[in-house]
Protein backbone atom coordinates (compact mmCIF):
# COMPACT_ATOMS: atom_id res chain seq x y z
CA UNK A 1 0.00 0.00 0.00
CA UNK A 2 2.81 2.36 0.81
CA UNK A 3 4.45 1.72 -2.47
CA UNK A 4 1.57 2.57 -4.23
CA UNK A 5 1.03 5.66 -2.74
CA UNK A 6 4.19 6.61 -3.20
CA UNK A 7 3.72 5.91 -6.56
CA UNK A 8 0.81 8.00 -7.16
CA UNK A 9 2.55 11.18 -5.30
CA UNK A 10 5.74 10.71 -7.62
CA UNK A 11 2.96 10.29 -10.91
CA UNK A 12 1.12 13.60 -9.35
CA UNK A 13 4.43 15.61 -9.27
CA UNK A 14 5.40 14.71 -12.41
CA UNK A 15 1.96 15.34 -13.98
CA UNK A 16 2.13 19.25 -12.70
CA UNK A 17 5.74 20.08 -13.72
CA UNK A 18 5.80 19.65 -17.12
CA UNK A 19 2.60 22.28 -17.85
CA UNK A 20 5.01 24.77 -15.86
CA UNK A 21 7.89 23.84 -17.91
CA UNK A 22 5.90 24.24 -20.70
CA UNK A 23 4.59 27.43 -20.14
CA UNK A 24 8.39 28.71 -19.29
CA UNK A 25 9.43 27.59 -22.74
CA UNK A 26 6.13 29.44 -24.29
CA UNK A 27 6.65 32.63 -22.46
CA UNK A 28 10.40 32.54 -23.19
CA UNK A 29 9.51 31.67 -26.78
CA UNK A 30 7.40 34.80 -26.87
CA UNK A 31 9.72 36.90 -25.09
CA UNK A 32 12.56 36.41 -27.73
CA UNK A 33 9.75 37.19 -30.66
CA UNK A 34 8.90 40.26 -28.92
CA UNK A 35 12.65 41.04 -29.16
CA UNK A 36 12.80 40.16 -32.34
CA UNK A 37 10.07 42.32 -33.45
CA UNK A 38 11.23 45.19 -31.63
CA UNK A 39 14.60 44.61 -32.80
CA UNK A 40 13.59 44.48 -36.59
CA UNK A 41 11.41 48.20 -35.60
CA UNK A 42 14.50 49.83 -34.60
CA UNK A 43 16.46 48.77 -37.49
CA UNK A 44 18.15 51.80 -39.01
CA UNK A 45 16.51 53.11 -42.51
CA UNK A 46 18.84 54.35 -45.40
CA UNK A 47 18.34 58.11 -46.71
CA UNK A 48 20.24 56.50 -49.87
CA UNK A 49 15.95 55.46 -51.33
CA UNK A 50 14.98 58.95 -52.09
CA UNK A 51 15.67 61.10 -55.35
CA UNK A 52 14.86 65.05 -54.70
CA UNK A 53 14.95 67.71 -57.05
CA UNK A 54 18.02 69.92 -57.44
CA UNK A 55 18.03 73.61 -57.61
CA UNK A 56 18.14 74.61 -61.20
CA UNK A 57 15.17 71.42 -61.40
CA UNK A 58 17.26 68.14 -62.07
CA UNK A 59 16.96 65.01 -60.26
CA UNK A 60 19.41 64.51 -57.66
CA UNK A 61 19.33 61.08 -56.37
CA UNK A 62 20.78 60.45 -52.62
CA UNK A 63 21.93 57.23 -53.51
CA UNK A 64 24.98 58.66 -55.58
CA UNK A 65 26.00 59.82 -51.74
CA UNK A 66 26.63 56.16 -51.00
CA UNK A 67 30.24 55.95 -49.59
CA UNK A 68 30.38 59.60 -48.02
CA UNK A 69 29.37 61.33 -44.64
CA UNK A 70 26.51 63.85 -45.22
CA UNK A 71 25.34 67.03 -43.66
CA UNK A 72 22.02 67.92 -44.30
CA UNK A 73 20.57 71.52 -43.55
CA UNK A 74 17.15 73.61 -44.20
CA UNK A 75 18.63 77.10 -45.36
CA UNK A 76 17.00 80.35 -45.32
CA UNK A 77 18.31 83.89 -47.18
CA UNK A 78 17.01 86.78 -44.90
CA UNK A 79 17.47 84.69 -41.30
CA UNK A 80 19.88 85.82 -38.43
CA UNK A 81 21.73 82.45 -39.07
CA UNK A 82 22.19 82.96 -43.13
CA UNK A 83 25.77 83.54 -42.09
CA UNK A 84 26.10 80.04 -41.56
CA UNK A 85 26.67 79.75 -44.70
CA UNK A 86 29.76 81.23 -44.59
CA UNK A 87 31.08 78.37 -42.55
CA UNK A 88 28.87 75.35 -44.56
CA UNK A 89 30.79 76.45 -47.64
CA UNK A 90 34.32 76.54 -45.34
CA UNK A 91 33.86 73.14 -44.40
CA UNK A 92 33.03 71.94 -47.86
CA UNK A 93 35.64 73.44 -49.34
CA UNK A 94 38.18 71.36 -46.66
CA UNK A 95 36.35 67.79 -46.99
CA UNK A 96 34.65 67.26 -50.16
CA UNK A 97 37.55 65.21 -51.40
CA UNK A 98 37.26 63.09 -48.30
CA UNK A 99 34.05 61.39 -48.67
CA UNK A 100 31.55 64.33 -47.10
CA UNK A 101 29.14 66.49 -48.83
CA UNK A 102 26.79 68.96 -47.72
CA UNK A 103 23.34 69.07 -48.97
CA UNK A 104 21.02 72.02 -48.10
CA UNK A 105 17.65 71.89 -48.66
CA UNK A 106 15.93 76.16 -48.75
CA UNK A 107 12.44 76.02 -46.95
CA UNK A 108 10.30 78.92 -45.99
CA UNK A 109 8.88 77.14 -43.06
CA UNK A 110 10.62 79.89 -40.16
CA UNK A 111 9.50 83.55 -40.32
CA UNK A 112 8.82 83.71 -44.02
CA UNK A 113 12.30 83.82 -44.15
CA UNK A 114 12.99 82.42 -47.23
CA UNK A 115 10.40 83.60 -49.44
CA UNK A 116 12.41 83.70 -52.98
CA UNK A 117 12.22 81.39 -56.35
CA UNK A 118 14.91 78.54 -56.44
CA UNK A 119 16.84 81.18 -59.05
CA UNK A 120 16.55 84.01 -56.69
CA UNK A 121 17.64 81.78 -53.83
CA UNK A 122 20.69 80.29 -56.35
CA UNK A 123 21.86 83.64 -57.10
CA UNK A 124 21.54 84.83 -53.89
CA UNK A 125 24.07 81.85 -52.22
CA UNK A 126 26.67 82.32 -55.04
CA UNK A 127 26.77 86.19 -54.86
CA UNK A 128 26.65 86.54 -51.37
CA UNK A 129 28.77 83.26 -49.99
CA UNK A 130 30.44 81.85 -52.97
CA UNK A 131 28.46 78.56 -52.59
CA UNK A 132 29.23 75.33 -54.37
CA UNK A 133 27.66 72.37 -52.06
CA UNK A 134 24.61 70.66 -53.78
CA UNK A 135 21.45 72.92 -53.07
CA UNK A 136 18.11 71.20 -53.27
CA UNK A 137 14.70 73.29 -54.59
CA UNK A 138 12.69 74.89 -51.99
CA UNK A 139 10.40 72.72 -49.89
CA UNK A 140 9.03 72.54 -46.54
CA UNK A 141 10.57 70.74 -43.42
CA UNK A 142 7.98 70.42 -40.92
CA UNK A 143 4.29 70.59 -41.07
CA UNK A 144 1.65 68.57 -43.07
CA UNK A 145 3.35 69.27 -46.61
CA UNK A 146 7.10 67.98 -45.24
CA UNK A 147 9.28 66.66 -47.78
CA UNK A 148 9.65 62.73 -47.69
CA UNK A 149 13.49 63.87 -47.12
CA UNK A 150 12.55 65.46 -43.77
CA UNK A 151 9.55 62.98 -42.63
CA UNK A 152 12.71 60.37 -42.94
CA UNK A 153 15.09 62.80 -40.78
CA UNK A 154 12.86 63.58 -38.33
CA UNK A 155 11.19 60.11 -37.53
CA UNK A 156 12.77 57.55 -35.79
CA UNK A 157 10.05 55.13 -37.15
CA UNK A 158 11.99 55.83 -40.44
CA UNK A 159 15.34 56.67 -39.53
CA UNK A 160 15.80 53.85 -36.37
CA UNK A 161 17.11 57.05 -34.83
CA UNK A 162 15.39 59.72 -33.23
CA UNK A 163 12.61 61.39 -33.52
CA UNK A 164 12.83 65.49 -33.67
CA UNK A 165 11.67 68.69 -34.84
CA UNK A 166 13.42 70.99 -37.20
CA UNK A 167 13.05 73.88 -34.48
CA UNK A 168 14.10 76.75 -36.79
CA UNK A 169 16.51 77.02 -40.16
CA UNK A 170 19.91 75.77 -40.23
CA UNK A 171 19.34 72.79 -38.40
CA UNK A 172 21.68 69.83 -39.11
CA UNK A 173 21.62 66.31 -39.96
CA UNK A 174 24.65 64.15 -40.03
CA UNK A 175 23.78 61.17 -42.28
CA UNK A 176 27.33 58.08 -42.40
CA UNK A 177 28.23 56.88 -45.02
CA UNK A 178 25.37 54.34 -45.52
CA UNK A 179 22.56 57.03 -45.55
CA UNK A 180 22.06 56.13 -41.69
CA UNK A 181 21.13 59.31 -39.15
CA UNK A 182 23.83 59.70 -36.71
CA UNK A 183 23.18 63.06 -35.02
CA UNK A 184 21.28 65.80 -35.18
CA UNK A 185 22.52 69.22 -34.27
CA UNK A 186 20.89 72.20 -33.45
CA UNK A 187 20.71 75.26 -35.37
CA UNK A 188 22.47 77.78 -33.38
CA UNK A 189 25.36 75.50 -32.86
CA UNK A 190 27.98 76.29 -36.39
CA UNK A 191 28.53 73.61 -39.30
CA UNK A 192 32.33 74.64 -37.76
CA UNK A 193 31.78 73.22 -34.16
CA UNK A 194 34.85 70.33 -32.62
CA UNK A 195 31.67 68.20 -32.05
CA UNK A 196 30.98 68.33 -36.07
CA UNK A 197 34.42 68.44 -37.45
CA UNK A 198 35.46 65.53 -35.34
CA UNK A 199 32.35 63.71 -36.66
CA UNK A 200 33.54 64.31 -39.91
CA UNK A 201 36.79 63.07 -39.18
CA UNK A 202 35.83 59.83 -37.53
CA UNK A 203 36.97 60.98 -34.20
Amino acid sequence: MRIFMLLMVVCMVSCTSKPKEKATETASAEETTQKTSSEKTMEKGSIHQFTVKDITGNDFKLADLKGKKVMFVNTASECGLTPQYEQLQEVYNTFKDENFTIVGFPANNFGAQEPGSDQQIAKFCKANYGVTFPMMSKISVKGDDMHEVYQFLTQKSQNGLEDSDVAWNFQKYLVNANGELEKVISPKTLPNDESVLAWIEGK
